[in-house]
């Protein structure tokens, strides 16, 4: 295959799966790792892909992406009903992860003069309890990506690798019918992905209006990875089921 054609069917495979190793891209492209590694670094340079710990994924193009401060306002009270039955779920002294995320946001507003800790790679969340003197609050390292306000990459990965909390409140672009937890910024999977390991309970916040939809190529997870889903009463009912069979706590506000 030449090297040209290689390209673009690894970007190709990226943009389907989010995030593969260095191992599964040179199966999949039929090259040696020393290839695979060459083409990785080749397309990075370029600004095509993103260099992980141990393989790549795609790179989101910024004019894809919402700036946070747009995305924060959409839906805004189905966000704040959602965070507001999160933050029943919460006890003092209780060690919590904050994903990226606007309802992780409204979820850490509720927050404020609480004796908890929290973990984040939540740029926003780390603004809004930097100053609270009650809060425990571990900022998580890594690249910062401005324009929605989060750090990533595999100085979070290795970082969250270290941490074993109690709950994760974790964010998603859209939820498939099946229950399939899905994300549309393809360097956050990995991270997301590392948080599910973390964490002894994994909590779920998604709004309505992402029930059931498609937005987002990369799969996070399904129901087998969430213990508790809170969501919106006008949530689609046959995806609420579909966690529902999944032995999934359905919380609807």
């Amino acid at each position: 295959m030449l090297r040209e054609s290689r390209h673009e069917k690894l970007l190709s495979i990226l943009g389907e799966e989010g995030v593969l190793p260095i191992g599964e891209i040179a199966t999949r492209l039929g090259v040696s790792e020393a290839t695979a590694r060459r083409d990785i670094t080749e397309l990075g340079r370029a600004g095509r892909l993103t260099r992980v710990y141990g393989g790549a994924v795609a790179a989101p193009s910024p004019d894809e992406e919402r700036p946070f401060s747009e995305v924060v306002v959409d839906d805004l009270a189905d966000k704040e009903a959602v965070a507001r039955a999160a933050a029943e779920l919460v006890t003092d002294g209780d060690v919590l992860l904050l994903d990226i995320g606007t309802t992780t946001l409204q979820l850490a507003k509720l927050l404020r003069g609480r004796p908890v800790t929290v973990v984040t790679s939540n740029l926003a969340v780390y603004d809004e309890l930097r100053d609270d003197p009650r809060v425990t609050l571990i900022l998580l390292g890594g690249q910062v990506r401005a324009n929605y306000r989060s750090v990533v990459g595999f100085l979070t990965e290795s970082n969250i690798r270290q941490l074993r909390v109690g709950r994760l409140f974790l964010g998603a672009s859209g939820v498939l019918p099946d229950g399939s937890v899905l994300d549309s910024t393809h360097v956050e999977v990995p991270v997301k992905r590392a948080m599910l390991g973390a964490a002894r309970e994994v909590v779920l916040l998604v709004t309505a209006g992402k029930f059931p939809g498609d937005t987002g190529l990369a799969r996070i997870c399904g129901p087998e990875g969430i213990d508790t889903l809170i969501t919106n009463k006008t949530s689609d009912p046959a995806t609420l089921a579909a966690f529902r069979e999944g032995d999934v706590e359905v919380v609807t506000v």
